[in-house]
């Protein structure tokens, strides 16, 4: 109990308690911590130099021990109970929500997530609530690939795939040693090294048109690290098409969001980006996302497919309503 890592918490707990037991003896308090007195008396003599920011006698907390009786003020702060920001509980209820949806826990019994979810959403407040409950969540359903997927993972075997490239519009044959499933952008994926790129490599799973187990222990060298999802999967490659668009102030965020190969400034807060694509749909969806903030400039017949997409969207809209 003397580390640094288990000190901390203990602090974090022995401030509140003492503040909820004034006169508290010191054998007793140490009892309660599973501590010796001389470990107690340590951590109050840490607590002594502990306060707000200035380091002022008013600014720290105030703890006595003399004749054995804990005394403590000057605490109230640090006693307080924590509590998650609104957009704290918001993050973590929409990731949650999330988590729920994956098709790996599709399957799993119980109601473990919406008892912590209807628990945390209570704790946070109607605002967090309210907040998380306004993003959708929308993972795809488990794709048909998954389950060999999985077997291939579990028993460490390599996999035969047959795999739709769609920016090519050709399906490849494909030997892959899996290393593991991730769900980005709600879209699941197998990561693992393929022998025919010689790198690791993610694959869609919805895209994955036929999949075999083999009687080959899967075996990835030493050099395969997993890909750093955090920021999407996408990467762009010189093959893939050069699209330009320009966009407003309120679109700028794509030249910091999405790797560009030019960024110029046109006045007025306006960019010039050109970004490689890795398929029309992708760029359609980024174009669409964008609505009166950008618009695809280059090539002519990639901004006629979004302009095409976006009338029969507005005329769909239109019906609708």
């Amino acid at each position: 109990m003397s580390g640094s890592a288990d000190r901390l918490p203990r602090l974090l707990a022995l401030v509140p308690y003492l503040m909820s037991h004034p006169g508290a003896q010191v054998g007793e308090v140490a009892e309660v911590f599973g501590l010796t007195e001389k470990q107690l008396i340590d951590d109050l003599q840490l607590v002594w130099m502990c306060g707000l920011p200035g380091h002022t006698p008013g600014d720290l907390i105030d703890v006595s021990w003399d004749g054995g009786e804990i005394i403590i003020d000057n605490a109230d702060t640090i006693a307080r109970p924590l509590r998650l920001g609104i957009d704290e509980a918001s993050a973590l209820l929409v990731a949650l929500r999330t988590l729920a949806a994956t098709p790996e826990l599709a399957e799993v019994p119980g109601d473990a997530l919406p008892r912590v979810m209807a628990k945390l959403e209570r704790a946070a407040g109607e605002a967090a609530a309210a907040v998380s409950s306004q993003v959708a969540v929308d993972v795809d359903a488990a794709p048909d690939a998954l389950p060999r997927v999985r077997d291939a993972l579990t028993r460490r075997r390599r996999l035969s795939l047959r795999y739709y490239v769609p920016g090519r519009d050709e399906v490849t044959p494909r030997e892959v040693d899996p290393m593991r499933v991730v769900v980005v952008d709600g879209r699941t994926y197998l990561e693992g090294w393929c022998y025919r790129a010689e790198a690791m490599r993610l694959f869609r799973l919805d895209r994955v048109l036929g999949v075999d187990v083999l009687d080959v222990p899967a075996d990835p060298p030493a050099e395969a690290e997993p890909i750093d999802v955090t920021q999407g999967v996408f990467r762009p490659s010189p093959t893939d098409e050069l699209v330009e668009l320009e966009v407003t102030p309120a679109g700028r965020w794509v030249a910091e969001y999405y790797p560009c190969e030019r960024v110029t400034e046109l006045g007025e807060g306006r960019l010039r980006v050109a970004l490689r694509a890795r398929d029309e749909d992708w760029i359609v969806k980024l174009a669409l996302r964008l609505g009166e903030t950008g618009r695809v400039v280059a090539p002519p017949a990639m901004a006629e497919t979004v302009r095409g997409e976006a009338e029969r969207a507005l005329a769909l809209y239109a019906h609708q309503s």
